[in-house]
């Protein structure tokens, strides 16, 4: 029997766990975990393969809620989340050795991790085309598309794992999380069999208009850009107290934003926190490493800017970035990640399959290839908010550039909610003493909230804030 026409029929079938999913022995640990693990790939549609790694809440997991977890890019692992983040694991910098997470979020929740799209991580298609886009679209073929992979892939594991079908389920995700989580929501609420109870974004993009207009404020307003650069700015870019930096047609607002986008992205400014050093020192635009072309730009800002949208289709031209180009998220160190995940031996463990390609954090060429279709999530947001019945959380680190507090604050005030709780400081307990975590506003059925003090990577920044806020979140209790 084929691998495609089995992966069709386990869609179709529905039994228990499966047992050679179960990780028995995780390599790096000094003990291995009282909790149970699975690790393994789940059918997304014939031919397309999703890598998952699923860790059991660490008490009462019968009861607890389900979570899914994604990271963004496009194009990036959620082992990212895993092993650096929230994950019960974090890799340690000799790439060999894990240790326990002590604000791990399957303290509360059992947590599944899925590596999507296909192309991503340990996820994989069997006939290697991995161009791809936000939901679907004509000019691509059937089935190519993420939210729907995504929700094929949620019912396949429900399948495998039936003792969670019934449990309170979440959809969460990070950073191009933004635009995956709403547009799998609308899928999920679709779904009857599935007790969707809300989702949470952390720093995500959710307006590429609003993301890019507030980065601008941001940077000013944290001594970036110097007052000159601002005056020229508001002189080219701004009109009648409105101010347009994302796709201006004035060619002396588009040579100011060109300086601009040079200060907060190429200067060697860490994009994912402004107050951390660049990991790897002040990287530029490109570099090489070996026999491969290194690219640091997602592509998520300043889509409409000739001289950045003429740099990402050049780069995508060139014969090495076919073969020989790896994209690595600025200011940020993959490589302990990069070692322990390729290391023969957790393969091994967490049952990748040798079709599965090697492990980076995130796939040029899936992002590359991917066909953004939405510029903005409002209709996803509105017809959640419409339902009445979901609550939503769209929490941001303060300090992050990449997808900055201000834009989704922003964004969640144009939804135009009712206020329920006007905006106030929020507290956690750290060392029996009161800290403010940040600040945040409740409208109906959804909060904006900020932590104070971390980048893109909130739980990585302020882990003890974020499992409090986390935590509060699922337990549906006041932030």
């Amino acid at each position: 029997m084929g691998p495609v026409l089995l992966c069709a029929l386990l869609l179709g079938l529905s039994r228990a766990a499966p047992p050679g999913h179960e990780v028995t022995f995780l390599p790096g640990l000094a003990k291995q975990p009282a909790f149970r693990h699975f690790s393994g790939h789940l059918c997304a549609g014939p031919g397309k393969h999703l890598h998952y790694w699923f860790v059991e809440a660490q008490s009462n997991p019968q009861s607890s809620p389900l979570v899914l977890w994604l990271n963004g890019g496009p194009g990036c692992s959620s082992m990212e989340g895993f092993l650096k983040e929230h994950g019960p694991f974090l890799i340690q910098p000799d790439g060999v050795t894990l240790k326990y997470n002590d604000y791990a979020w399957n303290k509360v929740a059992n947590m599944l991790y899925l590596e999507s799209p296909a192309g991503v991580g340990f996820s994989y298609s069997e006939d290697k085309k991995y161009a791809t886009n936000d939901t679907e679209a004509s000019d691509l073929p059937a089935g190519r598309d993420v939210a729907h992979n995504n929700y094929l892939a949620l019912k396949e594991f429900l399948r495998l794992y039936p003792e969670y079908s019934k449990n309170d389920l979440f959809l969460t995700g990070e950073s191009y999380g933004g635009v995956y989580i709403p547009t799998l929501a609308e899928w999920v609420m679709q779904d009857p069999s599935l007790n969707l109870k809300g989702i949470a974004v952390g720093n995500g993009l959710s307006s590429y208009e609003i993301n890019d207009n507030s980065l601008v404020y941001f940077a000013y307003y944290h001594g970036l850009l110097g007052t000159e650069l601002w005056r020229d700015l508001q002189a080219f870019c701004c009109s009648q107290g409105k101010c347009n930096f994302h796709d201006n047609s004035n060619l002396n607002c588009t040579l100011k934003m060109e300086e601009m986008i040079q200060i907060v992205e190429e200067s060697g400014l860490n994009i994912y926190n402004l107050y951390a050093a660049c990991d790897g020192g002040v990287p530029g635009s490109i570099r090489y490493e070996g026999d491969y072309l290194i690219t640091h730009d997602l592509g998520n800002s300043f889509l409409r800017m000739p001289m950045k949208f003429s740099w990402r289709q050049n780069l995508f031209r060139m014969p090495v970035a076919r073969n020989k180009v790896r994209m690595d998220p600025p200011c940020t160190n993959s490589t302990a990640l990069s070692r322990y995940l390729n290391s023969p031996e957790v393969r091994k463990a967490v049952h990748i399959s040798p079709d599965a390609p090697e492990w980076q954090v995130c796939s040029f060429e899936v992002n590359r290839s991917y066909k953004r279709l939405y510029m903005q999530m409002n209709d996803q947001y509105l017809k959640l908010l419409g339902a009445t019945k979901y609550r939503i959380l769209v929490y941001n680190g303060d300090v992050d550039m990449a997808c900055n507090f201000l834009g989704d604050e922003w964004f969640v005030d144009s939804l135009c909610q009712k206020v329920q709780v006007a905006r106030r400081p929020w507290l956690y307990t750290e060392g029996g003493e009161n800290q403010i975590g940040g600040f945040v506003k409740e409208f109906t059925n959804i909060a904006f909230l900020t932590v104070k003090g971390a980048g893109h990577m909130v739980p990585t920044d302020r882990p003890l804030a974020a499992f409090t806020m986390f935590s509060r979140f699922i337990k549906n209790e006041p932030y």
